[in-house]
């Protein structure tokens, strides 16, 4: 009898047919959640006098400290290049400030923004930034960076940045 034939019904094709669709939405939402995660996180924005070697002056006060620079990006705010901005998302907010208050920053800013880890493929930016528009959030600023490696790393600020994680997540 092991090898007994079960007898296919309209009632339980249907149940058959409803469980595999279940369990595709299911792996569906599994893959899509895995995708890219969203968490949030402070930026630290330092205005300095901007000179030779600044840089690697900021980049040496952190390590110093033994602060890691999760991502962040370094300009000089105008062509005379009297002052320059880094905008620093760090593993230590405390450490961090302290270290750069000591080489002389001139204004220090915390913000809320939001991490994104996604796969490093083309379209990742497209498709998260795509969910953001359509929950109708405002994205004011973004920087990405990738490397050879499997996954990229974009950090938003947007109007919500609350809710664009929920979002995100939902997603």
């Amino acid at each position: 009898m092991a090898n007994a034939v079960k007898k296919v019904t309209p009632k339980t094709a249907k149940k058959s047919a409803v469980k595999a669709v279940a369990k595709a939405a299911i792996e569906k939402r599994k893959t899509a959640t895995s995708e890219f995660s969203a968490k949030e996180a402070i930026e630290i924005t330092a205005t300095f006098p901007d000179t030779l070697g600044l840089t690697a002056k900021v980049a040496k006060a952190l390590a110093s400290e033994n602060v890691n620079i999760l991502a962040g990006t370094g300009y000089s705010a105008s062509g005379m290049r009297r002052k320059a901005i880094f905008t620093l998302i760090v593993d230590n907010y405390a450490k961090a400030e302290k270290a750069l208050e000591k080489i002389g920053a001139d204004d220090l800013h915390e913000s809320s923004v939001i991490m994104v880890e996604t796969p490093n493929k083309v379209g990742a930016l497209e498709r998260v930034s795509k969910i953001i528009a359509d929950a109708g959030i405002n994205i004011y600023y973004f920087y990405a960076t990738t490397s050879s490696g499997k996954t990229a790393t974009s950090v938003f600020k947007t109007a919500d940045d609350k809710k664009t994680i929920k979002v995100l997540h939902k997603a």
